[in-house]
């Protein structure tokens, strides 16, 4: 197996860029997901996952180059994340209040509809969510949805159909033919030779088993018994993947 990709994501829920290395520590790949909105009527982290009021997101393109977050709008014209009227202009760009900031507030949370919900209803459909709190298993003031990083492999990808901006990952994992699909869900435990010195202990967060097409295709499961697998935050049960030691991984 090798890296087939590297993928970082300025803002939480925006698309992002593919990078030729990432740094990587305990907080996750540096430059991913620091910045994200706060609805300023709820209070709650703006997340694409909850698709009736923040979908728009997904038109937008965050980019880190130079260190410094510029936010691609879906007309093609692109903004600094610093500017003083970003705020005002991504608020009427989703047709909410929301503000961009760079620390993640304590107790931080998302609002999660119900995945099946959403199959059976659609995505406009106002399904009740729950509130979760974001980034247990990552320290600092990232808005990673739970452990640093987020990991998939080709294998899985290619059995769903779909691309990997569908999981927004930050590694995309090429398998060899006849790699099994899902099979990053049972590498917890089992020690990675990403970058040197490597990622150990849990593997990086997969991609979220209530995703729909995840939970849809994933075989020898229904959508039932895919919610019942939820370990209460809506993703796989990597939930406490860290890094060890800090280390560079790049593509080859």
């Amino acid at each position: 197996m090798r890296i087939e990709s590297l993928r970082r994501y300025p803002v939480k829920s925006m698309l992002g860029e593919a990078v030729e290395s990432l740094f990587v520590d305990e907080h996750g790949a540096e430059g991913d997901r620091r910045l994200a909105l706060i609805d300023t009527a709820t209070g709650h982290v703006a997340s694409a996952k909850q698709a009736r009021l923040w979908r728009g997101l997904l038109k937008c393109t965050a980019n880190g180059d130079a260190g410094r977050v510029s936010i691609g709008l879906p007309d093609g014209t692109k903004v600094p994340a610093d500017d003083p009227g970003v705020n005002e202009l991504l608020s009427r760009l989703l047709g909410r209040a929301v503000r961009l900031v760079s620390k993640r507030p304590d107790g931080a949370t998302v609002e999660r509809p119900d995945p099946d919900k959403l199959l059976e209803l659609g995505l406009d459909a106002e399904v009740a969510g729950r509130i979760l709190e974001i980034g247990l298993a990552t320290p600092g003031d990232s808005f990673t949805d739970d452990a640093p990083l987020h990991a998939i492999t080709t294998a899985t990808l290619e059995h769903i159909g779909v691309e990997a901006l569908r999981y927004r990952p930050n590694l995309v994992i090429a398998t060899p033919a006849g790699y099994p699909p899902y099979a990053e869900n049972d590498w917890v435990g089992r020690e990675f030779g990403i970058g040197r010195p490597y990622l150990d202990r849990d593997p990086p967060h997969v991609a979220p088993i209530d995703g729909q097409e995840y939970a849809k295709h994933r075989p020898g499961r229904t959508r039932q018994a895919a919610s019942s697998a939820k370990n209460g935050n809506g993703h796989a049960p990597a939930k406490h993947a860290r890094t060890a030691r800090s280390s560079r991984v790049r593509t080859i």
